[in-house]
């Protein structure tokens, strides 16, 4: 069954995560993931140069007083997508083919139904939220016409994550990257057609992500119908299974929940920032943006480590595993080496560029912000490979303890600390949570029985 269901497999996908060189597979994986990462966040990063530059610093603001909450959308989304794949890529490891489309139709049923629930609990909640956020009044009804369409369409974000998620869990990592770029580009256009020729301000550039986002959909839907049998279940794959939806959901609750406490946290960051003035505000959105674009080939990486080590633990093959990490991190401490570097020199001109801003408080403090973080980008990627490589073998608990060491952490700093060092203890905030949790996580992953015992081999 194994040698069928991957031969097939490989012809259309190419990336053999099972056999061959560990590294080189990696990086032709995570190429496609990085350009995608590159395209998905020109839909907020557009928004903002436009939003910056055709409507000012107050509606640049009102985008970033609500990026926490889009963030906690997305990565709730994100967060059961990918847990939701990572049970098929170790289906596909093992070579069970059943089990495979068995857990395609887990995903579609827990998904919808995820997706319907946090529409809903988002559309009550949201303008109280921004209200608790401590929004400034000025920026307040901006801000919620810009988040509520998001959390209206939250099963299109959702979709297209369970989608590009499905096909990198069998090795496939291009066919997503060439749909965002089509939906990208279709963004760039219906961002300046909203704004500047409908004039429908700042909602009009939340239609055009969304509208953009759906694009992305169908393309993907679409491709997989047509060319992947492999992820089309039928009717008898829909019956319901408790044990494969205990674990199906089980890992996506999980990987959910971990992303919402690591938005929660950002949304109480962002209270405390909201609290600092709107300069600051405009100043911390653009350097933000900016942070994570630098930050896309650590998570690019990071999602080649997640399917690698998905595929590996259904084959059960525990060297490759601690392999694949070792050249993980080797990679993050050079990649930090080179931002870091980058950043010294063009950190002011790319916040001027991204914000569209003049102020010289909004481009000092979003310099210094991206200047403090650059070297600890090697730590941030320790740290989110290390927690997919736990996530990939299938532990559910220990990346859970690492979400709340950063909710907690960040809950300390916004009580204690923000109010006495204002903008410095926001820049220090994350970077002195990422070490802490990096160290646990190293810790719980080298503990783990299946690594553990791969390295006494």
């Amino acid at each position: 069954m194994r040698e069928y269901t991957y031969k097939k497999a490989v012809m259309q996908f190419d990336v053999d995560f099972l056999h061959g060189p560990i590294f080189h597979a990696l990086v032709v994986f995570a190429i496609p993931l990085l350009v995608s990462n590159v395209f998905q966040q020109l839909y907020n990063t557009v928004d903002t140069m436009i939003v910056g530059n055709y409507l000012g610093d107050l509606s640049l603001a009102a985008i970033g007083s609500c990026t926490a909450i889009f963030d906690l959308l997305v990565g709730f989304a994100l967060g059961i997508g990918n847990g939701l794949s990572l049970v098929s890529a170790r289906s596909f490891g093992a070579g069970d083919k059943t089990l495979l489309k068995k857990s395609v139709a887990c995903s579609i049923v827990i998904g919808m139904t995820s997706s319907a629930a946090l529409t809903v609990v988002g559309s009550l909640i949201l303008r109280p939220l921004l209200e608790a956020l401590n929004t400034p009044q000025e920026i307040l009804a901006e801000s919620y016409s810009y988040i509520s369409v998001i959390v209206w369409f939250t099963l299109v974000m959702f979709a297209y994550n369970l989608c590009a998620g499905l096909m990198r869990a069998i090795g496939n990592s291009v066919m997503s990257l060439m749909f965002l770029v089509v939906s990208s580009v279709a963004n760039i256009f219906l961002d300046i057609l909203f704004i500047t020729q409908f004039h429908m301000g700042i909602r009009g550039a939340a239609v055009a992500t969304v509208i953009s986002q759906g694009i992305s959909v169908v393309l993907c839907v679409l491709y997989i119908w047509k060319k992947v049998p492999l992820l089309i279940p039928e009717r008898e794959h829909f019956r319901f299974d408790r044990a494969l939806y205990a674990e199906m959901f089980g890992q996506g609750l999980s990987m959910g929940i971990m992303s919402s406490i690591v938005s929660a946290g950002s949304v109480i960051l962002q209270y405390g920032i909201n609290g600092l003035g709107t300069l600051i505000i405009a100043g911390h959105t653009a350097a933000r943006k900016l942070y994570m674009f630098f930050n896309m080939p650590f998570v690019a990486m990071s999602m080649a480590v997640s399917t690698f080590v998905s595929q590996n633990r259904g084959a059960n093959h525990g060297k490759r595993v601690r392999n694949a990490l070792k050249y993980s991190y080797i990679f993050d401490v050079a990649g930090a080496g080179v931002i870091t570097v980058f950043l010294l020199f063009c950190a002011p001109a790319l916040v001027k560029l991204i914000s569209g801003s003049s102020e010289p408080e909004v481009l000092r403090n979003g310099s210094l912000y991206l200047i403090v973080v650059g070297p600890f980008y090697a730590v941030l990627g320790i740290l989110m490979q290390s927690r997919c490589a736990l996530q990939g073998i299938g532990e559910k608990l220990l990346p859970l303890v690492s979400s709340l060491i950063e909710l907690v952490g960040k809950i300390m700093f916004v009580v204690f600390l923000i109010p006495r060092f204002q903008y410095m203890a926001v820049v220090f905030c994350e970077p002195v949570i990422w070490c802490v949790m990096t160290v646990q996580l190293v810790y719980s992953l080298y503990g783990n029985p299946f690594i553990r015992e791969a390295g006494a081999c």
